[in-house]
């Protein structure tokens, strides 16, 4: 279900104490020798808070393209907090497009890039929105350090299959890869979708690291 337009979404979003809305803002609050870890496409941001609240000493940037979608998860953390009683100090959220991911964060400063359950795009005519495309691939290496990861979670084969093609052909190497991963005994934090629609059919999982 697509999250309903919020004309208030700018307002809300900037009175929440963790929205991060220029680069400025981004690298005041980044520094050296401090893990960096984004999820590209957070959603309602169960996951990312989760990650969080388990390595505090990481920081986590949660980015989205709808403002809409960021203003709820937004709401949603707050929850999280009070219902857990903490406060999420190294957990941020941004408003940005992917594609531009190079023009806030520096070369080689992010550890791992999560995407989980991303748009699938299956129209052909889609295929330059698929976050594994390409294009994509070579804004992410310029950010990532040298060791940095790009972790991925989907249900949906035909865009792993599509994954695994074009991050092999872009020269990332694979280190691990699951067909499916709740049948194996790794340790694996649930996203909010992964918990409702896992039993439907396998997860897969790729984590990539570039050659």
């Amino acid at each position: 279900m697509r999250t309903r337009y919020n004309k208030n979404a700018d307002n809300d979003l900037n009175k929440y104490d963790k929205y991060i809305n220029s680069k400025e803002q981004l690298q005041t609050i980044l520094k050296e020798q401090q893990k960096v870890n984004i999820e590209i496409g957070m959603g309602k941001g169960e996951y990312i808070s989760k990650m969080a609240r388990t390595n505090p000493d990481t920081i986590y940037i949660g980015v989205e393209i709808s403002k809409s979608v960021l203003a709820l998860a937004a709401k949603k953390i707050s929850r999280y907090e009070i219902q857990n009683d903490i406060k999420l100090n190294n957990l941020y959220i941004m408003a940005l497009d992917a594609i531009k991911i190079n023009e806030f964060f520096n070369h080689n400063q992010i550890d791992i890039i999560y995407l989980n359950f991303s748009d699938p795009w299956p129209k052909f005519k889609h295929e330059k929105r698929r976050l594994t495309n390409e294009m994509f691939l070579k804004e992410y290496i310029k950010v990532l350090k040298k060791d940095g990861h790009v972790r991925i979670k989907t249900d949906n084969l035909k865009l792993f299959q599509y994954t695994l093609v074009s991050m092999n052909n872009f020269g990332f190497k694979f280190e691990e890869i699951y067909l499916d991963l709740h049948k194996t005994n790794i340790d694996n934090v649930l996203t909010e979708y992964e918990s409702k629609f896992c039993e439907k059919g396998p997860i897969y999982m790729l984590v990539s690291k570039f050659k």
